[in-house]
């Protein structure tokens, strides 16, 4: 019996093997200058979806045409558009709320009251484009029905 407590084979079991010789490094050919490194086909490019910039409320998350109007309200719920929180420069960590603080006066409250600061820029992101511009995404009872056909 051998000396091992359990009976699997292990690393141990086999006789250990040579040193593995590291294989040689391949010789750079040489490159005619204005041949590019990437071969003729080019580097893969991955398929991404499409995106665009969007404006959006900052209350209820509605789509907003651009430019926002000094005098706008979101179609949705109401609110003021040419505001602080529909600001680029609004956070809330920032002194006065306003990351142009150095160049305010005064801080500008109510948030979400409309104003005619000089600063306003409206806030956009970038988002992935999931369906085809102008194509209405189905109801969800008619996805819901369009299952059970």
């Amino acid at each position: 019996m051998s000396d091992r407590k359990y009976r699997q084979r292990g690393y141990q079991d086999e006789p250990p093997k040579g040193k593995r010789e590291a294989p040689a490094p391949k010789a750079k050919e040489p490159r005619a200058p204005g041949r590019p490194l990437q071969d003729a086909s080019g580097p893969k490019t991955p398929n991404l979806m499409a995106s665009h910039e969007v404006c959006r409320c900052a209350r209820c998350g509605n789509l907003l045409a651009l430019p926002i109007a000094a005098d706008g309200r979101c179609s949705r719920c109401g609110v003021d558009l040419h505001s602080c929180v529909q600001c680029v420069a609004f956070d809330t960590s920032a002194r006065w709320e306003c990351t142009e603080h150095a160049r305010l006066t005064a801080r500008v409250a109510p948030k979400d009251a409309r104003n005619t600061c000089a600063l306003f820029a409206p806030r956009t992101t970038v988002e992935r484009q999931t369906s085809e511009p102008g194509q209405t995404a189905p109801s969800a009872r008619q996805a819901f029905d369009d299952l059970f056909k």
